[in-house]
């Protein structure tokens, strides 16, 4: 038995990678998810299998409840909705981290007689389960505006009272790994390291919030790594580092996409969904407006069109008008490519889900590096609803906050329309140079209807 157990984790292991190979592109995601979803399967099975194993009953009651609570959510939830569940679903993963290392604590009365190395890996899970667990609480009511997107801090205040609640943590887990087996030293630092994820992600704006979900997932791997080692499960081991340096790394490739460091991130104080807009000397800067029928116009005699989506695209749920009017203009032989920054919309990947949904073509979808170079050779860059990534001054204004990080540089285009409701800002919470360019036009209202507008017009053409 313990030899078919090895095999059965080994083939798991073997999913898990394979699987995870298929999410490096759009066509080959759908696949990877269902691979890997064979795999923690066959892990499951594995463990259930382990000598030893009992509370049959409650492991079912579980499964079912998951499954009860999982699946509908999971199916009914919207694209435009994806990253509140993806940073609610990653939580709960950590949570489920922090509460077997409480177990572990009771059913060894404090982890006594048990190898070192047992406390300080489950110790360790626990604090870092509850910091992702109550951190990722906190980014999904940013995102479900339950909560103000705006940086929420405490001032000068602010770090010292990370570093006095984390100290704190550390303190109930050395006196727990010493010896200490009261159940208050492990409520404690529960507690402690809860207050660590809500002080830590509080103050984080809505500008980072991509690199905030993809770091509460690396977190949430590495206690599920630690907790695997304490109660020596080879499934948790491999499955959690596997998460936790995917996730590292992936939390590494956004922040240089946004030019900033991730102790910056951590730090706070950046990115507020509802700042408003500033062009910092109190002066009114004109604009110059469009309408639907000009702008089907104007793209209709165009022989590239680049749509631009952002957030704005994906609140409006406009994903599907728009590849109707690529279709349109496709028909009339105009070429039509999407440009994608790797941190527009509020999740990794997130306008890759919303575009793939409404069945965009995958070599339409053009990652930054690649599409940068040709805007300039493209006679309309649409922008719909994307702000702070197409902002020149990230090239132009050493003084601007986002200096630095890389964007779209839709304004080498030769003509751009920007859709949007209002001049506000960002998620940045600055200006938006692009927007006073002499080839600038904006067509102002909602996503949705501007491009159902724009649709109609191009039908009459």
């Amino acid at each position: 038995m313990t030899t078919f157990i090895a095999v059965l984790y080994i083939i798991s292991f073997a999913l898990f990678i394979y699987g995870l190979m298929g999410l490096t592109g759009p066509r080959t995601a759908v696949r990877g998810n269902w691979i890997a979803a064979i795999g923690m399967g066959i892990a499951v099975i594995a463990t259930l299998l382990t000598p030893g194993m009992s509370n049959w009953l409650l492991i079912a009651l579980g499964v079912a409840i998951g499954v009860v609570v999982g699946v509908p959510s999971a199916r009914k939830v919207k694209m435009t909705a994806m990253p509140q569940m993806v940073a609610l679903f990653n939580g709960v993963g950590g949570g489920a981290v922090a509460l077997i290392a409480w177990v572990e604590f009771r059913t060894t009365e404090g982890y006594a007689h048990e190898p070192a190395y047992v406390a300080i890996a489950s110790l360790f899970a626990a604090i870092v389960g509850s910091v992702s667990f109550w951190g990722s609480n906190i980014a999904f009511g940013k995102l479900q505006e339950l909560i103000s997107g705006r940086p929420i801090t405490l001032g000068k205040l602010q770090q010292p009272v990370n570093a006095l609640v984390l100290i704190a943590a550390i303190v109930f887990a050395v006196v727990i790994a010493v010896g200490g087996d009261a159940e208050l030293l492990m409520i404690g630092l529960l507690i402690a390291a809860g207050v660590v994820g809500v002080v830590v992600v509080l103050p984080i704006g809505g500008a980072d919030m991509p690199v905030v979900i993809s770091l509460l997932n690396a977190l949430t791997g590495l206690s599920a790594a630690a907790m695997g080692l304490a109660l020596d499960n080879t499934a948790l081991i491999v499955a959690g580092m596997i998460v936790g340096a995917s996730g590292s790394i992936l939390t590494n490739l956004m922040a240089k996409a946004m030019n900033r460091s991730i102790p910056a991130i951590v730090a706070g104080g950046f990115g507020g969904g509802t700042a408003v807009a500033s062009s910092g000397s109190g002066e009114v800067r004109p604009v110059r407006s469009t309408s639907a029928s000009d702008t089907a116009i104007q793209m209709a005699y165009a022989n590239k069109v680049v749509v631009v989506p952002g957030y704005g695209m994906a609140v409006a749920q406009a994903q599907h008008v728009v590849r109707e009017m690529a279709k349109l203009l496709e028909a009339k032989g105009i070429t039509v490519a999407y440009a994608i920054h790797p941190v527009a919309g509020r999740m990794p990947g997130h306008m890759n889900v919303l575009l793939a949904e409404a069945d965009v073509p995958y070599e339409q979808l053009k990652e930054m590096d690649e599409i940068n170079s040709e805007f300039a050779q493209t006679d309309v860059a649409l922008v719909i609803g994307a702000n702070d990534v197409t902002n020149p001054a990230a090239e132009t204004d050493p003084g601007s906050p986002i200096y630095g990080m890389p964007i779209l540089k839709v304004n080498h285009s030769r003509s751009v329309i920007v859709l949007k409701r209002s001049m506000s800002s960002g998620f940045a919470g600055i200006d938006n140079e692009l927007f006073y360019d002499a080839k600038t036009s904006m067509l102002f209202g909602d996503a949705k209807s501007s491009v159902g507008e724009i649709v109609e017009e191009l039908k009459a053409l």
